[in-house]
């Protein structure tokens, strides 16, 4: 990539949204823990969005959520807050898992069906920042 050249904020919120679209098909076909993944990845995109809208310059090469919130001075209600800091802790587990049948026990349907849900809100609520 041309260093003068990065990724558009409209096209990170661009993929943030395909993102999430794929998060629900995840859903829709049992696959939970890559549900999550997806959510995750759908919530990072829109950051580093919000991020290269702000500063202008391409965003840094992290998947922490909590690190690219601080770094554009997002100011998340307490519900939101804690919804982002579950949602970071779940990076590492759901992409290296350590034991893939505890960690399916641990995300049933109605779990992960809320995770998507929060997942629509809060893209929802960063794309407003746009």
């Amino acid at each position: 990539m041309d260093r003068n050249k990065f990724k558009s904020p409209d096209e990170w919120f661009k993929q943030a949204s395909y993102d999430l679209d794929t998060a629900g098909a995840m859903f829709e076909t049992g696959r939970y823990i890559y549900t999550i993944f997806m959510c995750h990845l759908s919530i990072e995109k829109a950051l580093k969005g919000l991020y290269t809208k702000q500063l202008k310059k391409p965003p840094p090469k992290t998947h922490d959520l909590n690190y690219l919130s601080e770094l554009i001075n997002l100011n998340l209600s307490d519900e939101l807050q804690k919804f982002l800091d579950g949602l970071n802790d779940l990076s590492v587990p759901t992409r290296y898992p350590d034991e893939l049948d505890k960690l399916l026990k641990q995300y049933k349907k109605d779990r992960v069906e809320k995770m998507l849900t929060q997942t629509e809100g809060l893209l929802l609520w960063l794309k407003k920042k746009l």
